[in-house]
């Protein structure tokens, strides 16, 4: 009975210790195990909030106050508190340099700790508000370095703090996964900043060329766009105000402030709202005093109430513009549904990054990246609600034109009849007849001036088939180049190890014999022959890159044509060459060009005339075959030359969807386009006719619906071309 008294005593104080030692297991924090994998790790780390901004990183190591987070990218909201955050790291994978990046680079301070058993590895301090060189690493996101060996685990602290909207997307991965992640960031927002470079110098030539306010506003909003976006981004502090701290984290609430401002304004002049909704024209200035106070706070230290009052009010003054334009729209405003449809993707994106921020919604890729996406696609789908308003405007102009002249000539049939009836007024009738035609003179001076504006319109739009075809080309042989430094620097500083180590082999004691033995073990350790292998490729890959490019810019060189208002002999198939570099990028490298060219004589012309007509054929060949295959392969277009003792043929053929009678009879005639609105002038086929004609030649087409269509351009070797 003793022993089993005893044996029940020890047994119950076993299930006691065990029970301590379980309950101890799960308290302790769980380390982050890195198998190789990139990802993050927002869900495996713990916070402690210092609402005093006090604690030292031995009151972290010694709290007990740590709350595991239970999202993958914590928001801790927009509050004045500093957090400490915690985790461990277990390094399961053979390789020994892993990363941490921290891809949030509004944060106003960062402080970074790497402890291994009470010791510290490495400490850093950076952030918003210190210097650019302060961080590690020098990008805009935080990225740390961290070495640990297979099955090393060491425990990390972060003491953060900001003004703003604090979200914590913290990734894990080997240091090339971070970098290839960083690149991948960096190249998204490069690509944002082409299309918003694009269109504000797009909108900038044609604001040029008509003076329409509305085009200044929209380059202004554009500008402001990106601005914004590029100091949010931490752009602006990397590469511009790298040493202000202070400056580049002021100009966050400045910027978000005046691109609500932009937008405001913008939306006002293009929607008519003073005349159109006064009463909501009036209520805006209440946004202008809203975004002041923001600007107000931010410079007297309230950061925090600072951003928060942005959030809201753009979530408003967004919501605002909607309304405003919907009651446009039911007045019967034409302009003003391209202007809704823009608006309305792009207050779907403003209030899911808000909402983002305000932790209604979880932070990912997508709603972290919102205002990037929304405010790219609304600068291009505001740039059609534009266009189609300028068409509008012609539209309405040319009425008014016609209206006029029939009113002239409703005038000139009563002067005829006056003349009968009032012989002996022929002094009088005189009179009037003579400001008649002086008031005819004015409308034809008006008419030849809207001709000529229509005309510039149209080199505009071929000016933007060149720029995004020439930006298409040159891109891929530049990255190609690009791609290729990284790795030639790499090999070329081995080179140079290698020659360091063959010096001091040479000069050591050893014998010859010796010496040869480490030389060539270095070398096999090096894989030396195999490294000038891969020099020489690098080299090649950066000569080709380096030859494509000078193809692209001779090809440009030859369809620009400085000289194209002098009369000069040209070669047609150079000329088709280089017009088929620029439009490259609308065959979108689904469509089979096929080049026939004989072995023409060159003829005198006006080359670059005659460039922009291969190219308006060969974009509008282009539009057929996509609308006709789409995406799938099938579409051609063929491009034949030949001649004869008196002309120079140019066959340019697709297989595209064709025109029935109705349309081939009308293609020539100005303003006649079968594209969508915002898509083409119709002044193209127009403009190409009257260039072959100024050329004494001839063009002709044969086509059928939904077989394709052939030009057929006829140009005489010897002929007298007609001044241009």
């Amino acid at each position: 009975m003793l022993f089993k008294k005893h044996a029940y005593k020890v047994k119950t104080s076993l299930i006691i210790l065990l029970l301590l030692c379980c309950n101890l297991l799960s308290s302790a924090q769980t380390a982050v195990d890195f198998k190789g994998k990139f990802g993050v790790i927002g869900n495996q780390i713990e916070i402690l909030t210092d609402s005093s901004s006090k604690l030292t990183l031995k009151d972290a190591m010694a709290s007990t106050a740590f709350k595991k987070s239970d999202s993958e990218f914590p928001n801790l909201g927009i509050t004045p508190y500093s957090y400490w955050i915690k985790f461990s790291i277990r390094n399961s994978y053979s390789h020994e340099n892993l990363g941490l990046q921290l891809l949030q680079p509004m944060i106003d301070k960062i402080n970074y700790y790497q402890v291994d058993n009470g010791r510290i590895v490495r400490s850093n301090s950076s952030g918003q508000t210190l210097p650019f060189d302060s961080r590690l690493i020098k990008h805009q996101s935080y990225i740390y370095p961290v070495v640990l060996t297979k099955n090393q685990t060491d425990t990390f602290y972060l003491h953060v703090r900001s003004g703003k909207q604090l979200v914590l997307p913290i990734y894990l991965g080997s240091i090339e996964q971070v970098i290839e992640n960083t690149l991948t960031k960096d190249i998204t927002f490069g690509i944002y900043t082409g299309i918003i470079l694009v269109m504000l110098l797009y909108n900038l030539f044609i604001f040029i060329s008509t003076k329409d306010k509305n085009y200044f506003y929209y380059v202004v909003y554009l500008a402001i766009v990106l601005i914004s976006q590029a100091c949010m981004e931490g752009f602006v502090f990397r590469f511009i105000l790298p040493g202000e701290p202070q400056i580049a984290n002021m100009f966050i609430y400045i910027a978000t402030a005046l691109i609500g401002v932009a937008a405001i304004e913008f939306s006002k002049s293009f929607l008519s709202a003073k005349q159109l909704t006064p009463k909501l024209y009036k209520v805006s200035y209440l946004f202008w005093f809203l975004y002041t106070l923001q600007i107000v706070l931010a410079f007297t230290g309230n950061f925090n109430a600072s951003y928060g009052l942005m959030l809201s009010v753009a979530m408003i003054s967004a919501l605002y513009v909607l309304y405003m334009a919907v009651v446009i729209v039911m007045k019967g405003f034409r302009a003003a549904k391209f202007f809704l449809i823009a608006w309305s993707f792009f207050i779907l994106c403003v209030v899911t990054y808000v909402l983002k921020d305000f932790n209604i919604l979880p932070y990912n890729n997508l709603t972290g990246s919102a205002l990037l996406i929304g405010s790219g696609v609304e600068a291009i789908l505001l740039s059609f609600a534009l266009a189609d308003k300028i068409n509008i405007f012609k539209a309405e102009k040319e009425r008014s034109q016609e209206e006029t002249l029939r009113a002239l000539q409703e005038n000139e049939r009563i002067i005829r009849e006056q003349n009968v009836l009032l012989e002996l007024k022929v002094s009088e009738r005189t009179l009037e007849l003579s400001e008649s035609n002086h008031e005819l003179g004015i409308t034809l001076e008006d008419l030849k001036q809207a001709q000529s504006q229509l005309v510039e319109s149209e080199k505009m739009a071929s000016l933007g088939q060149l720029t995004a075809g020439i930006a298409h080309e040159i891109n891929n042989p530049i990255n190609f180049v690009t791609a290729n430094i990284k790795p030639l620097k790499r090999d070329v500083d081995m080179m140079f190890d290698a020659f360091a180590f063959i010096e001091e082999i040479s000069l050591s004691d050893s014998s010859i014999q010796e010496k040869q033995q480490k030389i060539n073990e270095y070398k096999e350790e090096l894989d030396f022959d195999y490294l000038i292998i891969e020099i020489n490729d690098l080299l090649k890959g950066i000569k080709e890159g380096a030859s494509r490019t000078a193809e692209i810019v001779k090809g440009l060189k030859i369809f620009s044509r400085l000289d194209e208002d002098d009369l000069k002999v040209a070669d047609i198939n150079e000329g088709l060459d280089s017009t088929l570099v620029i439009a490259n990028n609308l065959l979108n490298n689904s469509i089979k060009v096929t080049r026939n060219f004989a072995d023409i004589p060159h003829i005198e012309c006006y080359a670059g005339k005659l460039n922009q007509v291969f190219l308006n054929i060969i974009s509008n060949g282009a539009y057929a075959v996509h609308k006709q295959f789409g995406d799938t392969p099938g579409g051609e277009i063929i491009i034949t030359t030949t001649a004869d003792e008196e002309y120079v043929y140019i066959n340019i053929r697709d297989n595209g969807t064709g025109m029935d009678d109705k349309t081939q009879k009308k293609i020539f005639e100005p303003f006649f386009t079968t594209k969508d609105v915002g898509e083409g002038t119709g002044l193209g086929m127009s403009i190409a006719y009257n260039t072959i004609k100024k050329h004494n030649g001839h063009i002709h087409l044969k086509s059928a619906a939904g077989e394709g269509t052939e030009f057929i351009l006829q140009l005489p070797v010897i002929h007298k071309v007609i001044a241009l």
